[in-house]
């Protein structure tokens, strides 16, 4: 998740209109042989002309959405070239597109796709040019992993907003609509036109190691809300959402990254649980929809993971709840998927389910070469490819992918990260900090009584190109309020000497803030604020993931929860804390006893102000 690349981007300039013309030459006369050409989107007819006259080998690329290393499209640093061949056989994402004329690829910081907002712009017209400069050339759906909180793959100066937990402690419809009309127009400034967001997962296990704060919360109808919001704001501008991970991924205890979850649920609970933000989604006519890497039983007894259950995908998605529109699977070189088949089944057999696009696979090569196999042995039917390929060309043409496939230079510098979006990240975020315990009014701290101000805790990487560390961005924002803050890094388990050191040098501050992250009964997190609280110091306990942690910190005086690190999170925890602004957010997830995990501690819905 974190992206390395510093230095030169060695960005390319921006096409001109002769080269635009000429790279959409291939298209426009496909369209034209189907009929008149004009300004519009291609008709079903002109799509359907377009599949016809596709090779077999062009039609299984269109199924793919692949990584590819590099901040260019034809020149990347030489590191990225060589993980390319490494693990792609080519050097560049020219070369992946002429060698397997894949339908889509998925930007990450980690494959240095994400520098910033310009070069980005730069690498998605570079990709848009060497598609469609191939004979019968199409243009690519560029996507991404823009959830925001702890998962965004494009960084600042992009605006970064609140993750879903906290924008659904705020629970309101028009900041997530909002939040997805912003981003959106973020994205598709850079060329991206396929966000792997929202979360549809209702998270009922504090236990989620995978969704957690990535869920907007715990009750069905409110993630339900919350769901169709942003689809809204985000297709309104003109991306394609993304509803997952179906058929629901928020009470396991297993991530599908590294294991083969189970979820339990009877039918009758999932279509009271599961169901309700999918359905919203498909109602607020959401345009993609992810599967997960997971076994239900109740939906499908046969031990498949729901990406390849044919009864999951086609028997309740598209036949039960009526959606017709692109599926997409989670990556394919995740454990969950791979567990109990090879890769070079996983992909034959998640298109017999109902997929439409085969996200990542961990060979291309093998993935790419079984499904033309599967095909040619008669597997799979060339008409079954055709249909998939049909939702996929329709998303394009939604998008506007024929008629406008390049971004402009100028549309990044009007949109990205421009100071009005900033601001209304800003005041989203204020609407989201939950105040959950404030014994004797401790806060919010006096700039007389408690100028003097330390800040330790957790200082994980920073979750999505934010600043950095949470300590330093909370102090910092501390002294922009007017305290004098200074920073101490504790760690996720502080050692005794860590502890100590922070012990003493809270007997020189009036005030301690604990940035906590995931506290669990034997968390050394634990008893450092058991230490802090033992000075006699006024010590205020800020949760920066899992809300959870105010169950494991029973003497802390006063207690928030942010729900994430990120910079926008951790300014608005600070502007509660100096009495800037009220607490405003409401609990999206019960907390349970520590002692007592069947009695709640604080329920949903709860939270205090000033």
């Amino acid at each position: 998740m974190h992206d390395t690349g510093t230095g030169s981007t060695g960005n390319t300039a921006q096409p001109s209109r002769r080269t635009v013309l000429a790279a959409t030459a291939g298209v426009t006369a496909a369209l034209a042989a189907a009929g008149p050409a004009h300004a519009a989107a291609p008709d079903e007819s002109r799509l359907r002309a377009l599949v016809s006259r596709m090779t077999l080998e062009e039609k299984v690329g269109q199924l793919f959405v692949m990584r590819v290393y590099g901040h260019s499209a034809t020149a990347p640093d030489q590191a990225d070239i060589d993980a390319n061949l490494k693990e792609i056989g080519v050097r560049t994402a020219a070369e992946l597109l002429a060698k397997y004329r894949v339908g889509g690829i998925i930007y990450f910081a980690w494959a240095h796709n994400t520098r910033e907002p310009h070069q980005i712009a730069d690498l998605s017209n570079g990709i848009q040019k060497a598609s469609l400069e191939l004979p019968r050339g199409l243009p690519v759906l560029i996507s991404t992993d823009q959830e925001h909180g702890i998962v965004a793959r494009v960084g600042k100066p992009a605006t970064l907003f609140p993750g879903a937990m906290a924008v659904g402690a705020g629970g309101s419809r028009s900041d997530a609509r909002t939040l997805g009309r912003i981003a959106g127009a973020e994205l598709r400034a850079m060329g991206i036109r396929q966000d792997y967001s929202p979360v549809a997962d209702v998270n009922v296990n504090p236990a989620n190691p995978v969704i957690g704060v990535r869920s907007f919360g715990a009750d069905p109808r409110a993630v339900s809300a919350l769901v169709a919001a942003e689809v809204a704001g985000y297709q309104g501008s003109g991306v394609a959402a993304t509803a997952k991970h179906f058929p629901g991924h928020g009470d396991t205890n297993v991530d599908s990254h590294t294991g083969f979850p189970t979820i339990t649920h009877s039918r009758e609970l999932w279509e009271k649980l599961d169901a309700p933000p999918f359905r919203a989604a498909i109602a607020a006519g959401i345009d993609s929809i992810m599967t997960a890497h997971l076994m239900v039983p109740a939906l499908d007894d046969s031990g498949d993971p729901a990406t390849l259950s044919r009864p999951i995908l086609t028997g309740i998605l598209r036949e039960r709840l009526g959606y017709d529109g692109v599926v997409v699977t989670d990556s394919l070189g995740m454990e969950g998927v791979r567990s109990k088949y090879g890769d070079a089944r996983v992909p034959v057999l998640a298109l017999k389910a109902g997929v439409d696009q085969l996200l990542n696979p961990p060979d291309l090569d093998l993935a790419w070469n079984a499904v033309l196999t599967a095909v040619r042995e008669g597997e799979l039917t060339e008409a079954r490819l055709d249909a998939s390929i049909l939702r996929v060309l329709r998303l394009k043409s939604k998008l506007g992918l024929f008629r406008s496939p390049y971004v402009a230079q100028g549309g990044v510098d009007r949109t990205v990260g421009t100071r009005a979006h900033l601001a209304a990240a800003d005041r989203i975020a204020e609407r989201t900090t939950t105040l959950l315990v404030n014994e004797g009014r401790l806060l919010p701290l006096s700039r007389r009584r408690h100028s003097r101000v330390l800040v330790v805790g957790a200082d994980p990487a920073s979750p999505s190109g934010t600043t950095g560390p949470p300590t330093g961005v909370l102090a910092g924002a501390l002294n922009d309020l007017g305290f004098t803050a200074t920073a101490l890094s504790t760690g996720t388990a502080p050692s005794a000497a860590t502890i100590a050191k922070a012990v003493a040098a809270a007997r020189d501050a009036d005030a301690v803030v604990a940035a906590t992250y995931n506290v669990t009964a034997g968390s050394a997190q634990k008893a450092l604020v058991e230490q802090l609280v033992a000075t006699g110091r006024p010590v205020v306990a800020v949760a920066i993931r899992n809300p959870y942690d105010v169950a494991q910190l029973p003497s802390a005086p006063a207690c928030l929860a942010a729900y994430s690190w990120t910079d926008v999170e951790l300014r608005s925890a600070a502007r509660v804390i100096a009495g800037r602004v009220k607490p405003r957010g409401k609990l999206p997830v019960p907390v349970q006893r520590a002692d007592d995990p069947e009695q709640v501690l604080y329920p949903v819905g709860y939270g205090l102000s000033y």
